[in-house]
């Protein structure tokens, strides 16, 4: 007999370390700081978001297999934010024989979502979640913390980055990767054991590219106003040529894609296109929907 139930895989409950408490930017604490995020009228720093996406990858492997690793996508828009000590389960719908696209997301314990997301592999498997999101956008009205900024706007200088598995990432992510590798929710040999992977080297994880692909973001030299302060709202990660590899030299270009604005936020959304040491050949890229909150900014309500 032959059912069109839709079936899901399910992941076990974790609890995500949070490990931004001392972020800085901009000269002030970021809001996954207990202060200030209480400040803004939130109930304690929340995890960032990306630390969510290593819930999915044994999922997604079990789908894809390797290839996911090489050329899979997880494209999330954020919905609720998950504090230290709270338990979250990620879901993956199973696509049917063949499909390249399916759906993901996070529930925290009691059922309270947490993201939902679009899970891929490979270039022609159709708009992503957040490909959607954005054809759906409709121009801002007015913007005044991000008034300077326009689509199209490119990073001041090509950025060269790496991640070395002792390398502490800087005033954003006051972390190594191996520190995080201690707390990751999901762990695997092949992020830290080069003669266990794959590829003969140790990769990095997918949360991680995160990280990588963020943690020079100043020098992009982008014109926001502050100090303000911002959370991660959308999040798609791309491997096209992958995976990315620990101890590897890469090359990062950005680009704004989007402006938008909320009753409580202007967003501007940036396109991070990752390449090789030498900058011709692509092997990642990721589009991050930065939400500026409009009453972190002082004198917002009065500035017209």
């Amino acid at each position: 007999m032959t059912f069109e139930t839709t079936l899901s895989l399910a992941g076990p409950l974790r609890r995500p370390r949070q490990m931004l408490g001392d972020q800085e930017y901009g000269g002030h604490a970021s809001i996954h700081d207990d202060s200030m995020a209480e400040k803004l009228g939130f109930r304690a720093g929340p995890i960032e978001g990306p630390t969510h996406f290593s819930l999915f990858p044994p999922l997604l492997e079990k789908i894809w297999g390797k290839t996911w690793f090489e050329r899979g996508c997880i494209s999330s828009h954020y919905l609720n934010m998950v504090v230290e000590g709270e338990e979250v389960r990620a879901f993956a719908e199973i696509p049917a024989d063949g499909a390249t696209m399916t759906r993901v997301w996070a529930e925290k314990a009691d059922g309270t979502p947490v993201l939902e997301a679009s899970a891929s592999i490979g270039p022609n498997a159709g708009p992503t979640l957040l490909e959607r999101r954005m054809a759906a956008l409709r121009p801002p009205e007015k913007l005044l913390i991000l008034e300077d900024l326009h689509v199209g706007m490119k990073g001041a200088v090509d950025e060269q980055v790496r991640m070395d598995a002792d390398q502490h990432m800087g005033a954003l992510y006051p972390f190594s990767l191996n520190q995080k590798l201690a707390a990751i929710t999901e762990t695997s040999p092949w992020y830290s054991d080069a003669a266990a992977s794959p590829w003969g080297r140790a990769i990095i994880p997918l949360e991680m590219i995160s990280v990588l692909a963020e943690h020079s973001s100043r020098l992009a030299g982008f014109p926001v106003k502050g100090p303000a302060v911002g959370l991660f709202a959308d999040q798609e990660i791309s491997l096209i040529d992958g995976p990315l590899f620990v101890g590897e030299d890469y090359v990062l270009r950005r680009e704004i894609v989007a402006l938008a604005e909320s009753k409580r936020t202007e967003s501007y959304w940036v396109r991070t296109r990752i390449f090789d040491a030498s900058g011709e050949r692509q092997v990642a890229e990721m589009l991050l929907n930065h939400a500026t909150l409009k009453h972190s900014y002082a004198g917002y309500a009065d500035a017209g």
